[in-house]
């Protein structure tokens, strides 16, 4: 998508597939067949058509590292993998949903790099960390590109130099416009822009600059402008030289202060230092196939929480008897709260969420739960969690054995920051009240964006025999890359083979 924010250009905030024809020389293995054993959204054929339809067609492939391959979007390399790793598993039913293939982007954080009449911010070379300058870049412009064409060229405003204080861009869409037809939607949606500046706060020396970028984006984009494309300018400030994206410190400059999203049949509140998927439909489908697997009146416990996306939407879903999240990130507080105020007046569920790491005391967020959610970064679950699941089962016979009935309460715990964490930061009761029995959870729900950690992960858990994997299910959430989104299903206690049934001549009408 090009998001040009000229004066008198005539631009839709809305995401363009590119019409550029594979080339001729492409191999014909890189346009294979799929023979498809799953339950794919994309057809096989050997016409032109088809192979366009599921190729990348992006200018800026061989250039930018953003992208593994760039045919046959719709069945990645890994998919063929993945298949062999489940069935090992005794997962013969495996599905893969690649979806919208075009398009799709949502939500990305840019790095910038400074150039002596403007800015180029791109992906990253993951062999070099070189930032590569990337063509087709116009000299006069402000021009916004997406994710995929990974670039943004920002030049001088008014003859200031932004190449010392400009760290990193995020750029975040929203489809959430109730004026229009759902299906219009996401071709229309609007971006919060997020600068992450190299200051202290808003009153740093390079205030003037901060202020003359926002104002000039919003003048070209904001509500009152001929382009309407911006939904919102907020500024963090962030003065670390190391890897982490956000400082603590963020404002809110122009536009809209709340963001919404409706996903998983809720609406949602996403601050720009909230995590969010950037692939809000491929998501969508994720959670309609997790609400599936929760049964009705269920109590979950949501660790990795987030925002409570998943949480809240299983509380209006699944009429959840409670719903407790867990979440590391302090600042994603403000957004449960408010997404909590929007849920419907019927749903009876006591709602929690609790800023804390998963991590500490795992056995007294998974005491008294029939669903447990984890949603873990790109590495995986933590040591300590991964042993909890593995032995909790173990841990339940000492429970009944043990005279007070609980083995999270052996010990009287003093430290102020971990009584802190058990306390509820948001708390919404139901209105029925329901028996507290000291039960654990019988399904664990585990949503990996990291392949590797997740396959560590899963053989870690099934080795002490406490669980087994009931079914398996995968999201294209980048076409183009090698990630694939897996939604695993593990059930509590062995698997139980089927009775084969025994051959019998079969009886004759009569």
């Amino acid at each position: 998508m090009a998001l040009s924010l000229l004066p008198h250009a005539n631009v839709a905030a809305r995401v363009a597939t590119r019409n550029h024809p594979p080339p001729a020389s492409t191999p014909t293995l890189l346009r294979r067949r799929n023979p498809n054993p799953l339950q794919c959204h994309s057809s096989s054929s050997s016409s032109d058509a088809a192979a366009t339809s599921t190729a990348l067609q992006c200018p800026h492939f061989q250039s930018c590292s953003g992208c593994t391959h760039e045919w046959n979007l719709d069945r990645p390399p890994v998919i063929e993998e993945a298949i062999e790793f489940f069935k090992s598993l005794g997962v013969s039913d495996f599905t893969f949903e690649s979806g919208r293939l075009q398009g799709l982007p949502c939500r990305d954080c840019l790095p910038v790099r400074g150039a002596r009449s403007h800015q180029l911010l791109t992906t990253t070379d993951r062999r070099s960390h070189h930032l590569p300058r990337l063509p087709e870049v116009g000299s006069q412009e402000l021009l916004l590109i997406d994710p995929i064409a990974g670039k943004i060229n920002l030049h001088r405003i008014n003859g200031r130099c932004l190449c010392t204080v400009i760290l990193k861009f995020q750029m975040a869409v929203t489809t959430y416009n109730t004026s229009l037809p759902v299906s219009d939607r996401y071709q229309n949606g609007k971006v919060q822009i997020s600068l992450v500046w190299n200051s202290r706060n808003e009153h740093s020396e390079n205030h003037e600059k901060l202020n003359a970028l926002s104002n000039f984006l919003w003048r070209n984009g904001g509500a009152r402008s001929s382009n309407y494309l911006i939904h919102s300018i907020w500024a963090n400030f962030q003065t670390s030289n190391s890897n982490v994206i956000f400082g603590n410190r963020w404002r809110h400059l122009l536009g809209q202060r709340e963001f919404w999203e409706h996903i998983g049949g809720i609406d949602i509140c996403l601050d720009p230092s909230s995590f969010g998927q950037a692939n809000t439909q491929a998501f969508n489908s994720l959670l309609r196939k997790l609400q599936k697997h929760v049964s009705y009146g269920s109590s979950v416990v949501d660790l990795y929480a987030g925002s409570g996306i998943i949480g809240l939407s299983l509380a209006a879903t699944r009429k959840c008897r409670s719903v407790k999240c867990v979440e590391i990130n302090k600042e994603s507080e403000l957004s449960f709260e408010k997404s909590v105020s929007r849920l419907p007046k019927t749903i009876d569920s006591t709602i929690s969420w609790h800023n804390t790491d998963a991590s500490l005391e795992p056995l007294r967020w998974l005491e008294g739960s029939d669903v447990v959610i984890v949603d873990p970064p790109r590495k995986g679950l933590h040591p300590s969690l991964i042993d909890a699941l593995r032995h909790f089962a173990l841990s339940e016979r000492k429970i009944r054995q043990a005279p007070d009935g609980s083995i999270v309460k052996m010990k009287d715990e003093k430290r102020p920051w971990i009584l802190r964490a058990r306390e509820a930061s948001v708390h919404v009761e139901g209105k029925t009240t329901w028996d507290k029995s000291q039960k654990w959870p019988t399904t664990l729900i585990y949503i990996s964006c990291g392949w590797e950690s997740f396959k560590e992960d899963s053989r870690n858990l099934l080795s002490s025999k406490a669980w087994y994997m009931e079914k398996a299910h995968a999201f294209n959430f980048f076409p183009g890359t090698q990630s694939i989104e897996v939604l695993a299903v593990f059930k509590r206690g062995p698997r139980i083979a089927l009775a084969k049934k025994k051959a019998g001549k079969k009886k004759t009408p009569r």
